[in-house]
């Protein structure tokens, strides 16, 4: 019977210890297919930050072979030799902060296109939780004639490219004479029907019998919407907010296309216009513009992922 007992035990550790190796060598392999892809992501992140800290003479040597440019650099007192080919180092040889300070403390421009950006931005953001959770919630909980018809409508207007409607929304603004100014870019966001379409399923989420018992109880349709609507879709609702920051803090097209006046411009026009001479300085530029989206994006990524995941769920 102990000789029994000793055999099993030994078995059952052999068992163990394979299971052990076999989790192991899986968590490896995982990490040997996930570490390629994410530094190959990241690999832009870390240029633009090296960027940032590379001072300009160092910057010179590095970009001219890519561009094409002859920088004249006066270490050198002349101009470099065509086809000489440089390597971009992470770390440079004299870090320095100076591009930061010339963009906080000698750009004034640089804060006049960044508070544009973030007043673009927070009433795009506040005017499409006014238009679109309504929306949803209507599309969600009330049946009416033409209900299926008119929520597909909107789903094929979220699928046009900004390309196909670009001439009609020019017409439109341009008969309201909203042209070359903020709303010119702003109404047309506002009235976007993605943020339509996730809260849409974050709403068909909350089960019918909840909403029923609420009309039981003498709740109106204000009050279930307040009360029970938004809370339970809160993710669904968070989610269409980072999500329409991030595009937003991003849009080139529409500004490029609604906007003419340079001082009304966002930072995603201002940025490539700056010379490849002051490449350090649209490095620091680029970094302080990507800092308040990685901000947004960590502060929210828990109710982006129930957003995409309700989005995905069949009614």
């Amino acid at each position: 019977m102990r000789i029994w007992k000793i055999r099993t035990r030994k078995k059952n550790g052999y068992k163990k210890g394979i299971r052990a190796a076999a989790w192991i060598t899986n968590g490896l392999i995982r990490l040997c297919l996930l570490i390629p892809p994410a530094l190959l992501m990241l690999l832009p992140v870390i240029l633009l930050l090296s960027g940032s800290i590379t001072s300009r003479q160092e910057l010179g040597i590095y970009l001219r072979p890519v561009l094409e440019e002859r920088v004249l650099l006066p270490q050198e007192g002349g101009r470099a030799e065509d086809g000489k080919d440089t390597a971009w180092k992470l770390l440079p040889r004299y870090p320095t902060l100076e591009h930061y300070g010339k963009v906080l403390l000698f750009s004034p421009q640089f804060y006049t296109v960044f508070w544009n950006t973030v007043r673009m931005t927070a009433a795009i953001l506040a005017g499409q939780l006014l238009i679109a959770a309504p929306a949803a919630w209507a599309f969600a909980v009330y049946r009416f004639r033409g209900n299926r018809l008119l929520f597909t409508v909107y789903i094929v207007l979220m699928l046009m490219p900004f390309q196909v409607t670009m001439l009609s929304q020019y017409l439109v603004l341009d008969a309201m004479g909203v042209m070359d100014t903020g709303e010119a870019v702003i109404l047309p966001a506002v009235f976007s029907a993605f943020p339509v379409f996730l809260m849409y399923r974050s709403f068909c989420g909350i089960p019918i019998g909840l909403l029923e018992a609420g009309r039981i109880d003498g709740a109106g349709e204000r009050t279930l919407f307040f009360r029970i609507g938004l809370p339970l879709a809160s993710g669904g609702i968070l989610s269409a907010v980072v999500l329409g920051f991030l595009e937003c803090w991003n849009m080139i097209e529409q500004p490029l296309a609604f906007l003419r006046e340079k001082a009304l411009w966002p930072l995603s026009l201002y940025l490539p216009e700056i010379d490849i001479d002051q490449a350090g300085f649209a490095f620091a530029a680029s970094v302080i513009t990507l800092i308040p989206a990685v901000f947004v994006f960590l502060l929210g990524q828990d109710y982006l992922e129930q957003g995409i995941v309700a989005s995905g769920m069949k009614e």
